[in-house]
């Protein structure tokens, strides 16, 4: 475990009669040479605390703008440079260091005004004078490149729309150069004034598909993230036309049209949120309009004939992200509202259609599931019971409007409908499934000789029997027609179905055993029937993802869990139909991991409850042998030999709408289960598991974000941070470990975030800042006080980190507050972890700001006792802590030891120093010296201070 609270590393002391700012400056230097660029910032920033003179100010803000280079954080190298030219105009180093950094910043001819000052303080420079020939060639350059632009914009425009050059490699590379130039704001700016978008209408014109990919990642750098233009865009090509490309039959030109839409919609969604303002701030039309223009069109799309399966998909996917509120605190839903009242009929007709046999509408095998989450994301957004009831009636009216008066494909089109609702917003799925007749005509298909009817009843049946207030119903009318369709069907997709349907009425008791609907081993073979068609792969996916469908249900019985586990084909076959096009599978497979792992909420009954409950006849749960946690930590362990991580990173990297904020919500569960044993957690980290938890974290359900942060501190709290999240990713982990910091948490929850919050503060100064810009520190103060004697050691150790922070040295030595108190008495408490945490705070935030020292005999009558005990301590660290106390307190001031010096202090150092050669010996020594120094003490014989030569 990397914790470094209590272990945390105390400065060495100043030398006695040295500069406490010359020490630390040299110290940083030290680290920088060795490479330690982020300890060397902190200890410069230390030195920067402790009263610098103007002339130790310029020299640390310049040592710190070096280190800031070597970081590649340029913007901050240019500010300690200019601060370090602020106290010292001749700074000949921080001159040169801010022109690196502002060459690095791309400001060239502030950069060389720097080099020329520099020439001209130091002229034999050579250093200097080669920099500056060199900065001069790129100006040179880059206006030389700046001029031609307009003519290589021009260029490639030729090459693009020249029949002659069709498929050759002068072409594909002027495309590529094309794209990497709009990237950039200044090259899309310049391809944007030299008629760009005019041009870029006419490679789309062309059809081919190259050309067509082309132009539409061009126009995405052209609209991202800039108002104006995106409307001037959508002018000149026609938001009809640009809505018209995701309809192509070619995949990856509907996906870059997807793409180049959603950065429209991002555009014009921030125009709205600033009042009309695009990023440069020129005032363009109401963006407001143009959203609604857009989001019409996409609504058109959807129910037009000659539109691809997957450009319907991905309309659907568009309106999922731009259309509900982000965050139920935005009290303005009318987009939402608008929706429903312009384009609900549309989404319910692709809900309707069907795959096979192909009708009117070309949908693919995951275009009804993204018509429900849509539709549920629509209902979720509504805000009152009015709104609510007008969806419910549009919805019934429609499904009404198929069923009566259009025969028999009617019926199905509405039964159909009635599907995707139970899928979607099953509240209105269930008022749809008591409109007159709809019922009786499921059970009635069911029946018939024709597949394509079987199916769509089956499916509706299935879908029935989830809820269940009609669970009941069909297990009085539907079961035996399920049964007797599995065993007399011939046609295993209708079988499978059917299957599903017995499978999901098996499951009605939930984990509750005692409350099973079949006799016993039914469930069993069931199950087992369901992992032989999941591992046939010679039926279709569509039809295997009926299996998972199953035994999501199934895995609620435990001996269905047992089974399932040791099977390793069924598992290897699970997941590869987890990475496969089949969309619609994540949730069944999601829900089967996570009643395998028993990562539900499951509380045990209180004793007292059941007896009562067993006196009033009432039911009582019962939970099955094999859910015992020997059983569940045995099932994970086979899981994680099967990949399960592996598959399960897959489907978090999903951009689908299947992917719901439920589905989310399992995956964190099933995440968090892996990791409870210490020993797995290598596994998921090697597996990719850490970089897959980081979005679970921040996008889904409360409970999901919640189950995941957690998951994040386990693997922060027992392996190397930097090495499971490398790179940026680290920075990402704060702010999901700082939600578990929140009063609704448990205490488990905040114990392991202020565990993994420890783990972080000691790894850098950046990543200690990113923890104050979360605010973490008011909650971990907070929980300083709590009467947990783990989660108050945890709060302490973090924060003794986090001293290290001038910010937090701030903190403490602000007057008016009893954190130095808090300090001061926990370093004298029984509790040994928490005295270690305390006391190494303590020292270190001495060391830092002498000025604290003065005010521990302020805060309380018994620190002398409390320090004496420290350095009494049996326990070396919490000796070494004490020491180092001491000697920061001596020489901040000769009267505070004179204090210590008549006391029993004086004693105990003089043993201390005369022991083993140690940092505590060598601390206690230093100390007796300084004492000496003062003319507190006489030197004994042996050249030390001693008690017996006390001159008081």
């Amino acid at each position: 475990m990397t914790v470094s609270g209590p272990g945390a590393p105390v400065p060495r002391p100043a030398a006695p009669g040295a500069s406490a700012v010359e020490q630390l400056r040299k110290e940083g230097n030290e680290l920088f040479k060795c490479g330690d660029y982020e300890g060397a910032l902190t200890v410069y920033t230390q030195a920067l605390g402790l009263g610098a003179t103007p002339q130790d100010q310029a020299i640390l803000h310049r040592n710190r703008a070096a280190c800031h280079l070597k970081l590649e954080d340029y913007d901050k190298a240019e500010t300690e440079a200019s601060k370090a030219i602020e106290k010292d105009g001749g700074d000949v180093k921080a001159l040169y260091r801010r022109s690196q950094a502002l060459e690095k910043l791309g400001r060239l001819d502030q950069a060389v005004l720097d080099l020329q000052r520099c020439v001209s303080l130091e002229p034999k420079n050579k250093v200097f004078q080669e920099a500056l020939r060199n900065i001069g060639g790129q100006i040179q350059e880059k206006v030389r490149y700046m001029s031609s632009t307009d003519a290589k914009v021009e260029q490639m425009f030729q090459i693009l729309l020249d029949p002659q050059e069709k498929g050759t490699e002068k072409k594909q590379k002027a495309s590529q150069n094309l794209v990497v130039l709009a990237r950039e704001d200044a090259g899309a700016e310049k391809i944007f004034r030299s008629n760009g978008v005019q041009l870029l209408q006419r490679l789309l014109d062309t059809g081919e598909a190259d050309l067509m990919l082309a132009a539409l990642r061009t126009l995405v750098g052209i609209c991202s993230e800039h108002q104006s233009r995106t409307v001037a865009t959508l002018s000149v090509l026609g938001t009809r036309r640009v809505v018209s490309i995701l309809g192509v039959e070619n995949q990856a030109v509907s996906l870059a049209a997807c793409h180049l839409l959603q950065v429209i919609f991002d555009a014009l969604k921030e125009g709205v949120k600033k009042g009309f303002r695009g990023k440069e701030g020129a005032i363009i039309v109401d963006p407001a309009r143009e959203l609604k223009i857009l989001i019409s069109n996409l609504l058109e799309l959807l129910t037009e004939v000659g539109v691809s399966g997957q450009g319907r998909d991905n309309a659907l996917t568009l309106l999922i992200k731009a259309v509900p509120r982000k965050s139920p605190k935005d009290p303005n839903n009318n987009l939402t509202l608008w929706v429903i009242d312009q384009g609900l009929k549309k989404i319910l007709e692709v809900g309707g259609s069907v795959q096979e046999p192909p009708g009117e509408l070309a949908v693919t095998a995951n275009s009804r599931m993204s018509a429900s989450v849509l539709l549920n994301k629509l209902f979720d957004d509504l805000k009152c019971d009015a709104e609510r009831e007008n969806f419910h009636r549009l919805c019934e009216n429609y499904i009404k409007s198929w069923f009566e008066g259009h025969g028999l494909a009617g019926k199905l089109r509405a039964i159909q409908t009635v599907s995707c609702l139970l899928q979607g917003p099953c509240e209105a799925g269930n008022r749809a499934l008591e409109l007159s007749g709809v019922m009786e005509s499921v059970i009635a298909l069911c029946a018939s000789e024709q597949e394509e009817e079987q199916l769509v009843a089956v499916e509706a049946l299935i879908h029935a029997a989830g809820k269940a207030k009609r669970a009941s119903f069909i297990t009085a009318n539907g079961v035996s027609l399920l049964k007797d369709l599995y065993k007399r069907s011939e046609k295993d997709s209708i079988r499978i179905r059917a299957l599903v349907g017995l499978c999901k009425l098996g499951s009605a008791g939930g984990t509750d055993f005692s409350m099973k609907q079949f006799a016993e081993g039914s469930t069993l073979k069931l199950a087992k029937q369901c992992r032989k068609w999941l591992c046939n792969d010679q039926i279709d996916t569509g039809t295997r993802r009926w299996a998972v469908e199953g035994l999501a249900y199934l895995t609620f019985d435990a001996d269905v869990k047992e089974e399932f586990v040791e099977d390793e084909a069924a598992l290897k076959a699970l997941f590869q139909l987890s990475r496969s096009e089949e969309r619609s599978v994540l949730f069944a497979v999601a829900s089967a991991l996570v009643n395998c792992t028993n990562s539900y909420d499951y509380e045990e009954p209180d004793p007292k409850m059941v007896e009562l409950a067993k006196y009033a006849k009432q039911h009582v749960p019962e939970q099955h042998p094999k859910d015992k946690p020997g059983f569940v930590r045995a099932r994970v362990k086979k899981l994680l030999a099967a990949g399960v991580v592996s598959a399960m990173t897959c489907m978090v990297k999903t951009e689908s709408p299947v992917l719901t904020n439920s589905c989310r919500e399992l995956l964190s569960r099933v995440f968090l289960a892996l990791v409870d044993e210490v020993e797995d957690r290598g596994t998921v980290v090697a597996q990719g598991g850490g970089k897959a938890l980081l979005p679970l974290a921040l996008e889904g359900t409360d409970v999901g974000q919640t189950k995941a942060a957690q998951a994040l501190a386990k693997l922060t709290i027992t392996s190397n941070p930097e090495m499971t999240f490398p790179g940026e990713r680290i920075y990402e982990v704060v702010r999901p470990l700082v939600s578990l910091l929140h009063l609704n948490c448990s205490g488990l929850q905040n114990f392991e975030a202020l565990m993994a919050l420890t783990n972080l503060a000691g790894i850098s100064e950046r990543l200690r800042q990113k923890i104050l810009k979360e605010k973490a520190v008011p909650m971990i103060e907070g929980y300083m006080f709590e009467e947990h004697e783990m989660i108050r050691r945890a709060a302490t150790e973090c924060m003794c980190n986090l001293a290290m922070s001038k910010e937090v040295q701030d903190l403490f030595e602000a007057k008016g507050n009893d954190r130095l108190k808090l300090l001061v008495l926990y370093s004298g408490e029984d509790d040994e972890l928490l005295r270690r945490a305390a006391a190494g705070g303590l020292a270190m935030l001495t060391s830092m700001r002498p000025s604290l020292c003065s005010r521990i005999p302020e805060v309380t009558t018994h620190w002398l006792e409390i320090l004496q005990a420290l350095l009494l301590s049996p326990n070396q660290e919490l000796q070494h802590r004490g020491a180092v106390v001491a000697l920061n307190m001596v020489e901040a001031s000769k009267e505070i030891a004179g204090t210590l010096m008549e006391s029993e202090v004086l004693e105990i150092l003089s043993v201390l120093a005369k022991g083993k050669e140690s940092p505590v010996t060598r601390a206690a020594a230093a100390c007796l010296a300084k004492a000496v120094e003062y003319g507190l003490i006489k030197p004994n014989q042996d050249g030390e201070g001693g008690a017996a030569s006390c001159t008081r």
